[in-house]
């Protein structure tokens, strides 16, 4: 069982360098064809900077940023119970390759369901790049299966 009394805690801030290799590998897995995302002359002529994040790529970063230490260790969460149950992105400015976001997590609910049997918890994170831009909102609801 989760402790409700992380509800409205910080699980902290972590820092992570968006490297364009991490961009081009992840668009080729994920199958975007749109040639933005993986040459920077591309990149250039559509008026972006430089390489553009793909949109879900910022769950990918978020989840390396804080490896090191497991959210699921930081809400005391069973990790071998634990399932990704919903992921929403609300976004305020566009991330590229080069930039350094910054991720601050916050537990904002637990509760159960099917009395007991299933633990669900709500993160909400907020996005920012190196100049301290709000780059993007996140939601995330993890489950975990109780005995």
């Amino acid at each position: 069982m989760l402790d409700k009394n992380l509800i409205g805690k910080s699980l902290g801030t972590r820092s992570i360098a968006v490297e364009k290799g991490r961009l081009r590998f992840f668009a080729r897995v994920i199958g975007e064809t749109n040639p933005v995302y993986m040459d920077e002359a591309a990149a250039r002529e559509a008026g972006y900077d430089t390489v553009p994040v793909p949109p879900t790529f910022l769950f990918c970063l978020e989840s390396d940023a804080f490896d090191s230490v497991g959210s699921a260790k930081l809400t005391n969460a069973n990790a071998g119970r634990m399932l990704h149950g919903e992921q929403q992105f609300i976004y305020h400015a566009m991330a590229y390759a080069g930039d350094t976001l910054t991720f601050d997590v916050k537990v904002v609910d637990i509760y159960q369901k099917k009395g007991g049997a299933l633990d669900f918890l709500v993160r909400e994170t907020r996005v920012t790049n190196q100049d301290g831009k709000h780059i993007a909102d996140l939601r995330s609801i993890g489950v975990q299966r109780n005995d």
